[in-house]
């Protein structure tokens, strides 16, 4: 099964962060086999972290949870909520796979907040400039409750545009970047 898991920070948690880089990697990397995809949500500064994502392959729910809640940002308290959902990984790839590299172009997070009816399971036409792709799914599977896409675009509002507007509550685009331990 796969997981996205969203931990957006909390203000004024940047220096705890810092302080716990070296344990949030040594963390990541027991799971770096099932991982499709990581890296920080960035301010409109590109330079300061708000958040954290990774989708990553595990057994269940329950051991999603323990991903999510163990982590150890999250356990000193450097983030303010954590949004985990079941994904479903359309494209088949992980970032590493992404044909247009870890540079270059601008990178986004795109979150839809379904409003019940389901919307976007095709994946888009122009796949090459999708990092990742896919509905965000109940623990069971079977309930649609919206889509995530990390993507290259031109802009904000290019990477709102993969969504269809009408079928969210809200449309959320964050500034987003590969992540992972520098090579």
């Amino acid at each position: 099964m796969e997981f996205l898991c969203y931990h957006r920070d909390r203000p004024g948690s940047l220096p705890l962060r810092h302080e716990l880089l070296e344990e949030h990697w040594s963390y990541m990397d027991r799971y770096a086999k099932t991982m499709i995809a990581r890296g920080p949500t960035l301010a409109d500064d590109g330079d300061t972290p708000t958040g954290s994502v990774h989708i990553v392959g595990l057994p269940d729910p329950a051991a999603a949870r323990a991903f999510a809640f163990d982590e150890p940002n999250y356990q000193a308290g450097a983030y303010r909520d954590v949004l985990l959902r079941r994904w479903h990984n359309t494209l088949g790839r992980t970032m590493w796979d992404f044909p247009g590299g870890r540079t270059g172009g601008n990178r986004y997070l795109v979150l839809g907040l379904g409003l019940g009816q389901i919307a976007d399971l095709a994946v888009p036409p122009n796949q090459d400039e999708l990092v990742a792709y896919g509905p965000l799914l109940s623990d069971d599977g079977t309930t649609w409750l919206g889509t995530a896409a990390l993507l290259r675009a031109p802009d904000p509002d290019a990477a709102r545009a993969i969504l269809t507007p009408d079928r969210y509550a809200d449309i959320e685009v964050h500034n987003w970047q590969f992540g992972g331990r520098p090579s």
